[in-house]
């Protein structure tokens, strides 16, 4: 029985439950799911919107394995031993370059092309520790001089099998680690020195306005008051 999980277990799932006549439990056993899980892909209540992974196309598994499991329930399918060589130092020591087979060498632009659009957070570095390829290539390939850009169409690294889903999750949760934080332009509140000095200010100010309106007599007011008494008088008399 195979140790180790395919690429993307929930998406091989999904494909092997959509083209194959497997049975819930190999595809678990498979894919490193419990078959509960499997069941509930297929009733749609789990995985929703996930897309298909060809295992055959990855080089996972190969036509002649899924029809001699479909013919035998008991046959338990087995990851194939992937075409290019995983590091299994942990990540963050220092590894020597990735080696590409010469197979695949030719899908790395399409690889570079990917990850700069689908990644543009991802530095030249990692790119290169990702699918082993060089500064110069990637530059050509951002500022569309490579020689065959009009050719390229990008191609995820992990279906291609340039780099492992492990690696790629790894490099870009680094890379956004890295961002510095964004800085808010919005309003701040004023220090307190600021608030207190301004509010002391105002008051000062309406302290001295009312000083002022108190000192100063009013004519308009007088000539009101002595005209409404005037009014009165002229009353009493008639």
């Amino acid at each position: 029985m195979s140790t180790a999980a395919p690429l993307m277990p929930k998406a091989t799932a999904v494909w092997l439950l959509d083209n194959t006549a497997l049975s819930f439990d190999q595809i678990a056993e498979f894919c490193k799911l419990h078959p509960l899980e499997i069941k509930a892909i297929a009733d749609g209540d789990s995985a929703q919107g996930i897309k298909g992974l060809d295992p055959v196309a990855t080089g996972q598994l190969s036509r002649e394995q899924i029809a001699e499991a479909e013919a035998n329930p008991s046959i338990a399918l087995k990851l194939t031993e992937p075409k290019v060589a995983m590091s299994s130092q942990a990540h963050g020591g220092k590894k020597g370059p990735r080696y590409t087979p010469v197979s695949r060498r030719q899908d790395r632009p399409n690889a570079i092309l990917w990850l700069v659009r689908n990644h543009p957070e991802l530095k030249d570095a990692a790119i290169m520790r990702l699918v082993g390829t060089t500064k110069s290539t990637i530059s050509a390939i951002r500022d569309r001089t490579h020689w065959n850009a009009a050719a390229l169409a990008p191609m995820d690294p992990v279906t291609l099998g340039l780099c492992s889903q492990i690696d790629l999750d790894f490099e870009v949760s680094r890379a956004n680690k890295e961002k510095p934080l964004p800085t808010s332009a919005g309003a701040t509140l004023l220090p307190a020195s600021e608030t207190t000095a301004r509010k002391e200010a105002e008051v000062a100010a309406a302290a001295e306005e009312k000083e002022k309106s108190g000192g100063d007599l009013d004519v308009s007011a007088v000539f009101a008051k002595l005209k409404q008494l005037g009014g009165k008088g002229e009353t009493e008399e008639e």
